[in-house]
């Protein structure tokens, strides 16, 4: 099982790789920018086949994949004829959008992964059904006692199997807000609609004061039931749109965070120190925990596959923010540079100057070669430590 989680994370990087370039290829066929080449993977090519001006194709290495635009920089030669086709004689506000489709359609994949789960799949959330009702509210320890506080939701005569449909009038649609009724009414005695074997029944009742990780809470005696819970397309999209900007903030601080986690993969992967689960993680790694996941005897098949698809949207996310990082070869550092353009051309402006010859990019070949090599440095280590020092969650 873990060997086939491990597949299907592959399938689904391959996939990935080919919506980021088809942003790219749909964009720049949109602005009449001539594309010759769209290939999944690198290195020799395995197959291929002639679609108007484009050969698509897949080839030996599948670490990846390339759109190639034509004229990509003012050396680039065009066919004659066609030099108002090339990348670099479109207008910035084009050149911006044909490099940031890429990232745009991970945004999007990962989203509609996330509404797929959500509405397909589901998730488990905690069910306003009641699993157990406790004896009382223990005051210190998780036993009873002398000392402890009768338990108010006992002595109203809730049992386990009710569904609590509305506290004081108010339907509950998620128990997770909900709850924050019960928690704010300490001493105040509250109304709950219950359904009961077929039938509609009302009880009230007081919850009691009581401590809880430093707060004052009310608390009614109450263990609900978590269940898998599948979201109708409104819900779906709320709570998708929530979790896309959550991955989102978490791929930009994670990027912010990623030099000072250096230092420590380097005693992980050289120094036989024990791997940080929140640390830095390379592609092998994060398909060695998809197998973890997929194979694991703890969780039931929707858990399993929700894990996954949760793990693939993230990756988009992280993805298309990490393309976005203005540094040459990724997408952002060429949108950098069309920026770049577009501002000489706006001072130019202001001087009644005509507008300057674009930027050659591949001037910054050195920058551009160092920042690859510098990736190319971390990548491999990253390989080393999902090697030889796994991470592992115990799943």
């Amino acid at each position: 099982m873990e060997f086939i989680g491990i597949l299907a994370f592959v399938a689904a990087l391959l996939f990935s790789v080919m919506v980021h370039e088809f942003g790219h290829y749909i964009t720049a066929r949109k602005f009449g920018m001539k594309v010759t080449e769209f290939f999944l993977g690198f290195g020799k090519r395995i197959w291929s086949t002639q679609r108007g001006e484009t050969e698509f194709g897949i080839k030996a290495i599948p670490a990846g994949g390339y759109c190639r635009i034509s004229g990509m920089t003012v050396r680039d030669e065009m066919d004659l004829g066609e030099e108002d086709r090339a990348f670099i004689k479109a207008s910035s506000g084009r050149k911006l959008i044909v490099l940031g489709a890429g990232s745009f359609l991970h945004f999007v994949l990962g989203f509609v992964i996330l509404l797929i789960l959500f509405i397909g799949i589901g998730t488990n959330r905690i069910t306003p059904q009641v699993a157990q009702v406790s004896d009382c509210i223990p005051v210190s320890t998780e036993a009873c006692t002398s000392a402890s506080i009768p338990s108010p939701a006992k002595a109203a005569g809730i049992k386990a199997g009710d569904y609590i449909m509305s506290i004081n009038n108010q339907p509950v649609e998620n128990w997770v807000d909900d709850v924050q009724v019960i928690r704010d009414s300490a001493g105040k005695e509250l109304t709950l609609s219950i359904y009961r074997d077929g039938e509609k029944i009302t009880i009230t009742a007081t919850p009691v004061k009581r401590e809880v990780n430093g707060e004052l809470r009310g608390i009614l005696g109450i263990i609900n039931e978590v269940a898998n819970v599948r979201s109708d397309p409104i819900k779906a999209t709320k709570d998708s749109i929530s979790l896309s900007k959550e991955f989102l903030v978490s791929s930009v601080k994670s990027l912010v965070a990623l030099p000072a986690k250096i230092p420590s993969l380097w005693g992980q992967t050289f120094q036989g120190e024990e791997r940080d689960a929140d640390g830095l993680i390379g592609i092998v790694g994060v398909a060695a925990v998809s197998g973890q996941v997929t194979s694991s005897d703890q969780m039931t098949w929707s858990e399993r596959i929700g894990a996954f698809l949760l793990i693939v949207a993230s990756l988009n996310f992280f993805v298309g923010v990490f393309n976005l990082l203005p540094i040459l070869p990724l997408d952002g550092g060429h949108m950098a540079v069309a920026i770049a353009d577009e501002i000489r051309a706006f001072l130019a402006r202001l001087r009644g100057k005509p507008r300057p010859k674009a930027i050659d990019v591949t001037v910054l070949t050195p920058i551009t070669m160092v920042v690859f090599v510098l990736l190319a440095v971390l990548t491999v280590m990253l390989l080393v430590a999902d090697i030889i020092n796994p991470v592992n969650l115990n799943l």
